[in-house]
């Protein structure tokens, strides 16, 4: 019989989330973010390193005999929630969710323990847009090494390993120098794509691709819902603090009773991705009803976080227009995730599969 999600937050998750805030809030200010943006190295590895190697966040899903914390996805949760808050452009969601998720799928201690530490960071070459489940995109193993090209693959630029799906049905360590990672043009600064080419590449086999990139989408698409919602909820509140402040007609904005209704609709929205996000992350650490929860998280946060920001540009009038505000960083990232480990609608149709319900 299945239990009850646990929706809540323990006081260790809380504890969690005030050290990663205070962090945050001290070294990833929204004006150092967007010129980060503009140069050539928009990832900030300083602050990767803090959460990593000086908060061990990079391992809390590895169990502690592979040197990790042993902590669940719920934890890892409340980081992703942060991060998006912030809009900080560190892999956590492709090196410590994604590529850790694989490698425990194949039990790769050695590669486990250097991503769980922050010694290397790891990106699972498998285009950002890919739903849990969908067709693989591999490339050749001839003579033992690796040939092809992989395209849309996040955070790459700042990987040191590679995880590398090949023909064999093998998933392959491939270092990161052994191959030519080439930046695309990303909607999102923050968390860039780039073409992996492999012309002879050598690889380490770690393990079979297939399960171990089922495992890592399905964690991604669960835990991304978290991202969404500290993007959304950032949203909520950075806009209804500046209709307080703003004035017209010699009154604030905020009072004006349309305002009021749109801001208490995406309010309940936002509380209502809040349950789902958690219901998702308490799946995946219980392995209670998982498919299912991620799958109905992933459909509503999308278009949650996308109308959450475009109501923040909106209702900042001329000054969210502007470069200079934060805000287009934020809906630039919900744009980008809405299509990140499947669309919303590619997840109602999973969903209605699994229900054994007729898809719309």
């Amino acid at each position: 019989m299945s239990t009850q999600p646990d929706l809540l937050y323990s006081e260790e998750e809380e504890a969690v989330r005030a050290a990663v805030r205070d962090l945050l809030t001290d070294h990833c200010a929204p004006a150092g973010v967007i010129t980060r943006t503009e140069s050539d190295a928009p990832h900030d590895l300083a602050l990767w390193k803090s959460l990593a190697d000086g908060m061990g966040l990079a391992g809390l899903l590895v169990p502690e005999a592979q040197g990790g914390q042993g902590a669940t996805h719920r934890e890892v949760a409340v980081v992703l929630e942060e991060l998006g808050r912030a809009v900080a452009p560190v892999p956590y969601l492709t090196s410590a969710v994604v590529a850790t998720e694989a490698l425990l799928a194949c039990g790769d201690e050695e590669l486990l323990g250097r991503l769980a530490s922050g010694r290397s960071i790891g990106a699972l070459a498998v285009g950002l847009h890919s739903a849990p489940g969908a067709a693989l995109t591999t490339v050749r193993l001839e003579n033992g090494t690796l040939h092809g090209e992989l395209t849309g693959i996040a955070d790459a630029a700042v990987a040191d390993v590679l995880l590398v799906p090949a023909d064999d049905g093998g998933l392959y360590a491939v270092a990161a120098d052994a191959v030519t990672v080439t930046p695309q043009i990303s909607l999102d600064l923050t968390r860039p794509l780039a073409t992996v080419v492999l012309d002879g590449a050598p690889g380490r086999r770690v393990g079979d691709a297939e399960p171990a990139v089922r495992r890592a989408l399905r964690a991604a698409a669960g835990l991304l819902a978290s991202e969404q919602l500290g993007v959304a909820d950032w949203a909520l509140t950075e806009t209804v603090r500046y209709l307080k402040e703003r004035k017209q007609f010699n009154r604030p904005v905020g009072g004006f009773q349309a305002l009021k209704h749109r801001l208490a609709q995406l309010w309940l929205e936002v509380v209502s991705l809040r349950a789902a996000a958690r219901a998702a992350a308490d799946a995946l650490a219980t392995g209670e009803d998982t498919d299912v929860s991620v799958a109905v998280a992933q459909a509503y946060a999308a278009p949650v976080a996308v109308r959450a920001t475009e109501e923040a540009l909106q209702l900042h009038g001329g000054l969210g227009m502007t470069w200079e505000h934060p805000v287009h960083l934020y809906l630039k990232r919900a744009k980008a995730d809405s299509i990140a480990y499947g669309t919303a609608g590619a997840h109602r149709e999973a969903l209605a599969e699994l229900v054994d319900l007729q898809a719309p």
